[in-house]
């Protein structure tokens, strides 16, 4: 199915995707005005509306005229009514202060308004209120000078209605002129587009919301009309599937967000007004575009739709978190989000020899947008041993993290199946559950005819149970469209904080199987912004498809997860509650929601993960509001070095890890180890015969030493520390909350760059650019050189040091937008000059040197050395560099203007610091664009060159930032930005 399309649609996706430079470089403002001007004839009025006088005052005039089915009173009542502004005027953003309820004569009230989807001050006088319509003259920021006027007309079949913007003051005149003026007329084509849709019923605009304060009634807080927060939840379980009428999973999903609109307290219409629909993609049905099916199923057919990746238990959490993103960010009023499987259905359908006769889109369809991380799941090394499906690497995982502890296995599957059994105590509470039966301990840990061995430590009822039919929906609303649409507020659960990160992508690549620097990141950042510990926590669900997971996400997070009177879940986890693919995070939250309903002063948390306790998301929530504005986070943190892999013992090892598969009848598949060399590397091994099988279960092997003799396992000796993974050869760091620090550390190799190398670079630069904390990236190399450029030992043996994205080196194709110094010590040759060519800055030492050496080797700068410095450097140098190869001192490329700073030795990182924490210290916005600038300046033609300038440049001369360097100037003190 499709969905249709809409010139609202069109402008919306517009806005959500152009918060600062979009609207200049992918979607011209005249091309979305030409949109809405190609509708119906019906909206051509068939009689002249003249100008309003006045506009000649103005130095740039917009307008727009259109045909309402109304008459001109009912027109003129609207429009003169200001407290109906926002329904119909998209300029609007808010009121300041006190205003009429209707416009007179010699009034004076002062709004916030929309230019360029930038709040912008005016404050108007009405200098005219009559039966045609009214006239407003005001002043804007930076001496900009407005007029608005409204004149109506009776025409055939109701009203002419024209809208008359107009702009004056030296920004106009200059920089912000013309970019300023379309978005006005923009705005003008939209309004009179809402303006019908409200008086005559044509396809228009639901209704806008106030951008407003709200009251909090019970805190008595007033609320950032933006604050998002959830409105709705709602849950289906179909235990017995329905064969004669089977219903596929968007089915199920529709049913779980009607459920949500009706906990919502409103009528089910909510759903049609959603802007944004979500959709976690089912793995019992294929549907391309499910968020589209959803959102036409719905109503909601001129949202926005976003699915989260394929793959992964995070993406539920994720698409919340994104979704009140959106919301803060004002690019969304109401957004659905939901997820649904069917596997039981779809599994007793195959049992007759049936399959689904469910909707089938379109190969090529798809939503607007996917969010959300996707690689394969395993590397050679995982496949070739039999790691290729979660529960054998979760098994693994338990196995490690009993080793860590030293309790024996007995005992470690007492405590694992404990926690189990707490969890099918909650289950058995929650009306949702798939399997609501409290089991205990025993009944779960010991394996039997109906509760086989899996893969050790774990039993079939310690699994994710993936054949369940579950659906949950989940309503995200801002607090202006939640009190607008009159959602009781006791219904409100606010979302405080959502985080996201990943660990190491392969399992086998980790330092530590027993721990998640991600979630510990991602908790960490998220309870800060949300200015509480994990000591304030009420309700909890930790994503539980198995024991380990949980653990995994305690330790991260410091919750105790043996203690009874704790529990970690409120649904009864992925075994009892059930594991509906990739949704179950959407039920964890959607069984918080009514907890906080009950306990409003309590914060909850939900964590979700995918693939392998790999990828994770979580989020904050409470029934009372947020004391600072909602975050997604993104934290850029410190990340252990990963260890190298391979599957070939030649030596003596510590075992890690160890676990056994069994087939369904109870017979033993093999046994997967996990062991660490002396010199910090991973071998995985498999063994399937009797003999290796026997060696790793006579007695406890973990952490003691395996060899290998004649072919046959040998496992002898006391336990012992786990060896160390090598050194990392990239390094990560803040230098304050603001600096990202990367150093190049392989010394012995003068910092030359290989594979591994490139890769860790490109993941590092990729998390500070993740990460909206990080303003700035200081890029340096250990030892007494920066760097000699590429390996070519590695590349000899095929290891290229080129990322499937930022290209060569891990960086040279894609270099950071955001702003990066080089702290160069010592030589920058080859490669290595190519990479300090990336930074915007280059502080280098006095006997720094930065050379082309290529040629000497047979070889070319091809990763961006000869085109950098064929555009930076006069060309005689840059042949100088190219053809002759021998470097040049840093001095000499100081008074050519390629290096900014020359320091003493050992002193560039220093300088380097102190100029990124001076960046970090401006304005966020200037800096951002300025950087923009100067980096695509030399791409314009001089005739183009000062109006596409002047599109950059208007919306942070019309900032918050720049209204607050101004006033922080007048005031003399330091200024408090934003970035909006």
């Amino acid at each position: 199915m499709s969905r249709p399309s809409s010139s609202r649609r069109v402008l919306r996706s517009a806005r959500t995707l152009a918060p600062v430079l979009a609207q200049t470089a992918k979607v011209t403002v005249t091309d979305v005005v030409g949109r809405f001007r190609a509708g119906s004839d019906a909206s051509t009025p068939d009689v002249s509306v003249p100008a309003p006088d006045g506009l000649d005052d103005y130095a740039r005039q917009v307008h727009a005229v259109r045909t309402v089915g109304a008459a001109p009173a009912a027109v003129v009542d609207l429009v003169s009514d200001l407290g109906r502004a926002h329904e119909w005027l998209t300029l609007h953003l808010s009121w300041r202060g006190e205003r009429p309820d209707r416009m007179g004569v010699g009034d004076e009230f002062v709004q916030q308004i929309s230019l360029m989807d930038i709040p912008a001050q005016a404050r108007w006088r009405v200098e005219r209120a009559d039966e045609s319509g009214f006239e407003l003259r005001g002043t804007g920021p930076m001496g900009i000078t407005v007029g608005l006027w409204c004149t109506v007309v009776a025409a055939r079949g109701g009203a002419a209605v024209r809208l008359d913007g107009a702009l004056d003051g030296a920004p106009v005149r200059g920089p912000v002129g013309l970019t300023a003026v379309r978005s006005v007329e923009t705005a003008l084509t939209e309004s009179l587009e809402a303006l019908a849709g409200l008086l005559d019923g044509s396809p228009g605009r639901q209704g806008r919301f106030a951008d407003e304060p709200v009251l909090h009634e019970r805190t008595g807080r007033m609320l950032d009309p933006s604050t998002p927060v959830v409105i709705g939840a709602g849950q289906v379980v179909q235990r017995t599937p329905d064969l004669a009428a089977p219903v596929e999973p968007v089915e199920l999903a529709v049913r779980a967000l009607r459920s949500a609109a009706d906990d919502a307290g409103v009528s089910a219409d909510l759903l049609a007004r959603a802007d944004l629909v979500y959709a976690v993609p089912t793995a019992s049905w294929t549907y391309p575009d499910q968020a589209g099916l959803v959102a036409e199923l719905v109503g909601a057919t001129e949202a926005g739709t976003v699915q989260t990746s394929p793959y992964g238990g995070d993406g539920a959490q994720l698409a919340l978190n994104d979704a009140a993103q959106q919301v803060a960010d004002q690019a969304a009023h109401v957004v659905l989000v939901s997820g649904a499987e069917a596997g039981a259905t779809v599994a007793a359908l195959q049992a007759q020899g049936r399959e689904p006769a469910w909707t089938r889109q379109d190969p090529d369809a798809g939503p607007d947008r996917v969010i959300g991380v996707d690689r394969p799941a395993n590397n050679e090394a995982e496949t070739s041993v039999g790691l290729g499906a979660p529960i054998y690497v979760y098994a693994l995982i338990e196995s490690a993290l009993r080793g860590e502890s030293g309790a024996g296995a007995e005992e470690h599957q007492q405590r694992i199946a404990d926690l189990w059994a707490r969890h099918s105590a909650v289950a058995a509470g929650n009306p949702y559950a798939w399997d609501p039966t409290e089991r205990t301990a025993t009944e779960i840990g010991v394996p039997g005819a109906t509760n086989r061995a899996v893969s050790e430590p774990y039993t079939k009822l310690m699994c994710a149970n993936l054949q369940v039919d579950l659906a949950a929906g989940v309503i995200v609303a801002s607090v202006a469209a939640a009190q607008a649409l009159g959602v009781p507020q006791d219904r409100w659960v606010f979302l405080h904080a959502g985080a996201s990160a990943t660990d190491e992508w392969f399992v086998s690549e980790r330092a530590d199987l027993t721990s998640s620097p991600a979630i510990e990141a991602a908790g960490a950042a998220a309870l800060d912004h949300a200015g509480i510990s994990v000591a304030d926590l009420g309700p909890i669900d930790l994503y539980s498809c198995f024991p380990a997971a949980v653990q995994l996400g305690a330790r991260a997070l410091g919750l105790p997860w043996q203690d009874p009177d704790r529990p970690l879940s409120v649904t009864g986890g992925l075994t009892s509650a059930g594991g509906p693919g990739n949704n179950y995070g959407l039920h964890a939250v959607a069984t918080l929601v009514p907890l906080l309903r009950a306990q409003p002063e309590q914060y909850g948390l939900s964590s979700s993960l995918g693939w392998y306790a790999t990828k994770h998301a979580l989020g904050v929530y409470s029934a009372t509001p947020p004391a600072r504005q909602f975050a997604h986070l993104k934290p850029a943190f410190e990340r252990p070095a990963p260890r190298p892999v391979r599957t070939e013992l030649d030596g003596p090892a510590v075992i890690e890890a160890v676990t056994i598969s069994h087939d369904r009848e109870g017979n033993v598949e093999g046994a997967v180890l996990s062991a660490i060399t002396p010199g910090g590397e991973r071998v995985l091994l498999r063994r399937e015969d009797a003999a290796g099988i026997e060696a790793l279960t006579a007695a406890d092997p973990l952490r003691r030493t395996v060899r290998l003799e004649d072919g046959d396992l040998v496992v002898d000796g006391e336990r012992q520390p786990l060896p160390a993974p090598p050194p990392s050869p990239v390094l990560t760091g803040r230098d304050g909350d603001e600096v990202w620090v990367i150093t190049l550390n392989r010394p012995r190799s003068r910092n030359a760059v290989d594979r591994l190398t490139a890769q860790l670079l490109e993941r590092a630069v990729d998390d500070a650019e993740a990460d909206d904390t990080v303003r700035v990236i200081v890029l340096t190399g250990a030892g007494d050189t920066f760097c000699a450029g590429m390996d070519l030992a590695g590349a000899n043996r095929g290891e290229v040091p080129v990322t499937d994205r930022r290209g060569p080196l891990g960086l040279t194709a894609e270099p950071p937008t955001k702003p990066t110094i080089a702290a160069v010590e010592g030589p920058a040759l080859a490669g290595g000059f190519e990479l300090a060519l990336c930074a915007d800055l280059i502080v280098a030492a006095q006997d720094a040197t930065f050379g082309l050496p290529e040629a000497k080797r047979g070889l070319l700068a091809a990763a961006g050395g000869l085109w950098r410095t064929a555009t930076r450097l006069p060309r005689a140098v840059a042949l100088e560099l190219a053809l002759v190869g021998d470097p040049l001192p840093a001095q000499r490329l100081a008074e050519l203007g390629l290096v900014n700073t020359v320091v003493p030795r050992g002193e560039t990182l220093a300088s380097a610091l102190a100029a990124a924490h001076r960046i970090a210290a401006n304005a966020p916005l200037s800096v951002r664009v300025g950087k923009h600038i100067v980096d695509v300046a030399p791409t314009w033609t001089p005739a183009e060159a000062f109006a596409r300038q002047s599109e950059l440049a208007s919306p942070v001369l019309l900032s918050d930032d720049a209204r607050e360097g101004v006033a922080a100037f007048t005031e003399k003190r330091e200024p408090r930005w934003t970035g909006r």
